[in-house]
């Protein structure tokens, strides 16, 4: 990998802060020669794709978590353009249904996991459970969790639990073949105040913007402080978190397929070699179809 992807990977090594982070980041690419790389890139993983398909020895979970305006929705619609909608699924979370409600919190997610050979994308996921969840603690009175009938019961052991539900998790992910992913598009909040103000200005993207987001901005720092967290305590070396910065779009775009490609390539999959005895019967097949 190349290294301005690298330095975007967080892995329990080093300490991540949001003021640390750069949200206007573009590598040493502009427009057009990132555009460029992005469609060599999807090629690529296009490709890799096909392998993955084929072998059927591991699944990809790709997880975007970002705040609004942030551009999840337009990097997946532009990075994965390329690929075989037969070995991909996309899933957006929103809030929990009631039936969702009745199970723990990690459920809805399990159902959604994509099954060996496909790529599994996951618009938004279960680490909303520790973000929205965290700076609105009392959506998880919903849960019904024995115990946990009041917010100021929801203290930091509670959390400690969740991240370590969520560790373990992805620990059993990983150890039975699927290969997770994790994303977050880190934007700036001027650079979302303006694109909040293209929605509004712009008719044909009104229904993208809703007045709830103005009330979760004026918790910008809550849900900042809530990402360190996350990100700090759920970064391991099998499953990384990669802050891409947001502020220019081409190059997130860019960045999250170059990451993806890497990691694909990083699985050495082979397409499946057939025993003799299929040889044998493909080389039959072959004369019989010849011989018509």
């Amino acid at each position: 990998m190349k290294n301005e992807f690298k330095e975007l990977i967080i892995q329990g090594d080093k300490k991540f802060t949001i003021k640390g982070a750069k949200t206007d980041f573009t590598g040493g690419y502009n427009k057009e020669k990132a555009k460029d790389a992005l469609v060599k890139s999807k090629i690529e993983v296009n490709h890799l794709q096909e392998k993955l398909y084929a072998s059927a020895t591991h699944s990809l979970l790709i997880i975007f978590q970002a705040m609004d305006a942030a551009g999840k929705d337009s990097a997946i619609e532009h990075v994965m353009s390329g690929l075989n909608p037969q070995g991909c699924q996309v899933f957006s979370f929103k809030v929990p249904t009631s039936e969702e409600y009745k199970h723990d919190f990690l459920w809805r997610h399990v159902k959604a996991l994509p099954e060996r050979g496909r790529i599994g994308i996951h618009n938004r996921s279960h680490y909303e459970n520790v973000l929205v969840c965290k700076v609105h603690p009392e959506y998880i009175l919903s849960e019904s969790i024995p115990g946990f009938d009041e917010v100021k019961k929801i203290n930091k052991n509670f959390w400690k639990q969740r991240y370590e539900s969520i560790r373990n998790f992805e620990e059993h992910l990983c150890a039975n073949g699927t290969v997770v992913l994790k994303f977050f598009l880190n934007v700036s909040k001027d650079e979302q105040k303006q694109r909040f103000l293209d929605r509004i200005e712009d008719p044909t993207k009104n229904w993208k913007f809703s007045s709830g987001d103005i009330k979760e901005r004026a918790l910008w720092d809550d849900y900042m402080k809530a990402y360190e967290d996350a990100i700090n305590e759920t970064s391991t070396k099998e499953s990384p978190w990669h802050i891409i910065p947001a502020n220019k779009k081409w190059f997130a775009r860019l960045a999250i397929s170059e990451i993806i490609a890497d990691k694909l390539k990083s699985l050495n999959i082979k397409f499946p070699v057939l025993d003799e005895i299929e040889q044998g019967k493909l080389a039959e097949t072959k004369t019989a179809l010849l011989s018509e």
